[in-house]
């Protein structure tokens, strides 16, 4: 006999029609379905009413492209999050279009027996990057830079604002992990290499998912805690395939590991009540037991179950990084048991996620997965939707979207660029420059917004080719000197130099994500800009074309100034530096170059201190603050004032 309580289908169809939530419609017909109960209460409901499918498919997420062009997949396969990685967008990449594509999914979610609704998540990692027209800020290293955690939060709010604007709930964002070598092509996510900064730049979280109980808000987003643990700590040469360093193993024991690589997760955990954690692809090899023996991240139930959960007390879920468990011995059953008993609790499989529920419920059913943990990973996954308020709002509340890459977003941006600046050099006072001055810019990156944003920038990679809304250092330069002086701009340092200018050469790197920016590792050349051309190698150097633009123009000017671009410090010849009177490290500025030249022309003091130890010389590395032999160019924390 059907019963009374729950939601006529002619209803439900109509309501999902309308862009209606069915719950809503329903009012209080049925526990969980009310808003008025306790989160458990209302989480316990709903997972007493749902059969071991339907609990598997909250378990799954896939990629947007598997049901992009066909919906149904996400109703027939109870799906419970769905993911944009790196340029997985829709046709039209507009704030718009990412809400109407977000919608229609949700519909077919809101579809199910139950009508769940779904989580989708993206790699908002400095602004929503994936999206033109969003406000692109500093990557995480620039932030670190600023020692400003007030600052940290108020840009992570105005990104969670504009991800929820536009769809998305939630962000696989921040990385919290220490980057102990910057040989790791990964160091740009880091907030540095100190584990004490870390902890202070927590205050991420709190601009993501906002105060306690907030997290329902239409501009406040699920924040994770990124890469548990461990991923800034392994050791170059132990990556696999054509990776050097990126997914390696951190070789260490049990107290170190604590020191460099847990102990941030005890404050997100604890002090910032992050919602969700991802694991990290890289493996864990104690010296406790002798070398020889690393335990993947994703297969570590001692520390995701036994720390995380249990010692830390961790309450919210626990998300797999993208096939992740793929990198698990054995084979796909022992992969997909080995990882849910561990304490994964959702898992992202962008192909397998048909086979991935599948083999599951087979595990289940003999045994080898126990319901406890089913539903211990489903009522974990389902508070968070409670709490995030969509089985009331499932549906995008586009209210804000012509906030998206607005002037005032643009100007926290601006602020964060221009704290993040780190002075390392200023002989013969030649900074601040003189607005009425005659300056001569040169250098890769003076005028290139694709570099300066860097990688996780419209593709997963970035790209020197890359567009977005914004405006470029040299822009910025031009916007900073009056009618009363020049700006000559020649990339190459090819146009002729008066001895009367000032040179401003813009060096540095051209973009890259993960192992393909790993010293050493493989070159990417697949996005469409690409061409099919492997990238610059990276090696933590100049070029030689940015090398001799700084060679030219420091040699004929009456002063230079070099302002490096980068995820991480570059290696400094010691005669050319000597050559050059102003050195200013800019990090990866993002979308409003206007900052750097804010600091250059002092409308913006230099407050920037290092983040990462500068080595002199590559053969440093791994190179961090505290080691027992410390001898670098720039200590940590190192950045110089102008009084």
């Amino acid at each position: 006999m059907r019963s009374t309580r729950y939601v006529p289908i002619l209803l439900l169809i109509a309501v999902i029609a309308l862009g209606v939530a069915p719950a809503a419609a329903a009012g209080a017909g049925v526990p969980y379905e009310d808003p008025n109960l306790p989160v458990s209460e209302r989480v316990a409901d709903l997972l007493s009413r749902m059969t071991l499918e339907e609990k598997v498919g909250q378990m799954t997420q896939t990629e947007r492209y598997q049901v992009f062009d066909d919906a149904t997949p996400i109703t027939t396969w109870h799906l419970g999050a769905l993911l944009s990685g790196g340029g997985s967008t829709p046709t039209q990449n507009t704030p718009e279009a990412w809400a109407d594509m977000v919608d229609r999914f949700q519909r077919a979610a809101l579809a199910t027996r139950l009508h769940i609704p779904l989580l989708y998540g993206i790699d908002s990692v400095h602004g929503d990057g994936n999206m033109y027209g969003a406000t692109v800020f500093p990557h995480n290293i620039g932030l670190g830079a600023t020692r400003d955690p007030a600052l940290v939060s108020e840009v992570e709010h105005v990104t969670a604002s504009e991800t929820r604007a536009s769809g998305p709930q939630w962000t696989f964002a921040p990385c919290i992990c220490a980057a102990r070598d910057d040989r790791w092509g990964r160091t740009y996510e880091s907030f540095g290499e100190d584990p004490g900064l870390v902890i202070q730049m927590e205050t991420a979280i709190d601009g993501f998912q906002g105060p306690r109980g907030h997290l329902g808000d239409a501009d406040r987003v699920l924040a994770t805690a990124k890469h548990y643990a461990g991923d800034g700590d392994t050791r170059y040469g132990t990556a696999s395939g054509d990776y050097k360093i990126d997914q390696g193993i951190a070789i260490t024991n049990r107290q170190d590991f604590w020191d460099t690589s847990l102990r941030q997760y005890l404050s997100a955990v604890q002090d910032h009540r992050v919602g969700s954690v991802m694991p990290s692809y890289s493996s864990v090899d104690w010296t406790e037991d002798g070398i020889g023996n690393p335990i993947k991240m994703h297969a570590n139930q001692e520390l995701i179950s036994g720390v995380l959960k249990g010692e830390m007390d961790f309450g919210g879920f626990v998300i797999s990084d993208w096939e992740g468990i793929h990198q698990i011995p054995g084979d796909w059953a022992t992969q997909v048991r080995t990882g849910v008993n561990a304490g994964i609790d959702m898992m992202m499989e962008p192909n397998a996620y048909q086979s991935f529920e599948t083999t599951l419920l087979d595990e289940v059913n003999a045994g080898r997965v126990s319901m406890s943990r089913i539903d211990d990973a489903v009522s974990r996954i389902l508070t968070k939707k409670f709490q995030l308020g969509l089985f009331e709002h499932p549906f995008t509340d586009r209210s804000a979207l012509a906030e998206i890459g607005s002037a005032e977003h643009r100007a926290v941006a601006r602020r964060a660029v221009a704290e993040s600046q780190v002075l390392l050099k200023n002989d013969k006072h030649v900074l601040p420059l003189r607005r009425d001055g005659d300056v001569y810019v040169a250098g890769s990156n003076a005028n290139n917004i694709g570099n300066q944003a860097g990688g996780w920038t419209l593709t997963w990679q970035g790209g020197s080719t890359n567009q977005i809304p914004g405006t470029t250092i040299l822009d910025g330069i031009r916007q900073a000197v009056s009618s009363r002086g020049t700006v000559t701009y020649s990339a190459d340092a090819s146009a002729p130099i008066r001895p009367s200018d000032v040179g401003v050469v813009v060096v540095g790197e051209t973009p890259y994500s993960e192992g393909f920016g790993d010293v050493g590792g493989p070159r990417w050349a697949y996005d469409p800009g690409d061409n099919g051309v492997p990238r610059p190698v990276k090696d933590m150097q100049f070029s030689s074309d940015d090398k001799a633009a700084v060679d030219k123009v420091c040699a004929a000017a009456s002063r230079c100034v070099v302002v490096i671009v980068s995820g991480r410090p570059l290696i400094l010849d010691p005669v050319q530096l000597a050559k050059i009177d102003g050195l200013v490290e800019a990090w990866l500025p993002g979308s409003e170059g206007e900052g750097v030249a804010d600091t250059l022309f002092g409308a913006s003091p230099y407050v920037g201190k290092l983040p990462v130890t500068w080595p002199r010389t590559l053969a440093q590395e791994p190179i961090n603050v505290g080691d027992a032999s410390y001898d670098p160019l720039y200590p940590f924390g190192f950045g110089l004032r102008i009084p």
